[in-house]
């Protein structure tokens, strides 16, 4: 049996965005919001405001727009909805309970200047360490040389979530960040890793 799971990531405050997968959201089992809701911190409640009359399980991780702090108080109202960012939790599913786990913000550094909410390679090893062997991964972040590819065609992943990934062989990992590989999927180790966009990409993943 497996898991219909929605996936999406930077609507930048695109709240035609956000309607839309409110209404892809009945036919998941799981929703995932990859980060980047706001832009530099600010309209922060312009998607979520509309995203939490979902009631469908969601878990959502900060992107390098937000603070995991700034996503908590945005969705405290948002009751089906769970911020991770270096943990994780367990979704009841089917019966059956799936280990998520979460790490937000933008991974490398970014060039982008303090307004980013970034961590680097170090400090990202240390959030994904708890990661379970086969659990759901969701990064605002992609892996190194996956869905990593700007605009230029350099690879701008992180190198310790490829590793994450290679070493725990999560059963599926989502992304966003880099917007020109918006819905590309590739397979990492066995572990198939896409970066979702804003439009929703939905995924069949393995209970």
């Amino acid at each position: 049996m497996s898991i219909r799971v929605l996936c999406f990531s930077d609507l930048h405050r695109d709240q035609e965005a956000a309607k839309r997968l409110v209404g892809l959201a009945d036919q998941a089992d799981l929703v995932l919001g990859a980060g980047d809701f706001a832009n530099r911190h600010e309209g922060l409640a312009d998607t979520l405001d509309v995203l939490q009359s979902i009631t469908k399980p969601t878990v959502l991780v900060p992107g390098n727009g937000e603070t995991v702090e700034e996503l908590r108080d945005a969705t405290v109202e948002w009751q089906a909805a769970i911020v991770l960012h270096g943990e994780g939790c367990e979704i009841e599913l089917h019966g059956s309970s799936v280990p998520v786990w979460g790490v937000g913000g933008g991974i490398p550094v970014t060039p982008f200047g303090d307004w980013s909410y970034d961590f680097d390679e170090e400090q990202a090893t240390e959030m994904l360490a708890g990661c379970p062997e086969g659990a759901i991964l969701i990064t605002h972040s992609p892996a190194l040389d996956t869905v990593d590819h700007d605009s230029a065609g350099k690879i701008r992943g992180s190198q310790s979530i490829r590793e994450t990934i290679l070493a725990k062989k999560p059963r599926f990992a989502v992304c966003g960040h880099i917007h020109s590989d918006w819905e590309r999927q590739v397979t990492l180790g066995s572990t198939p890793v896409l970066n979702a966009g804003p439009r929703g990409v939905f995924v069949d993943v393995p209970e």
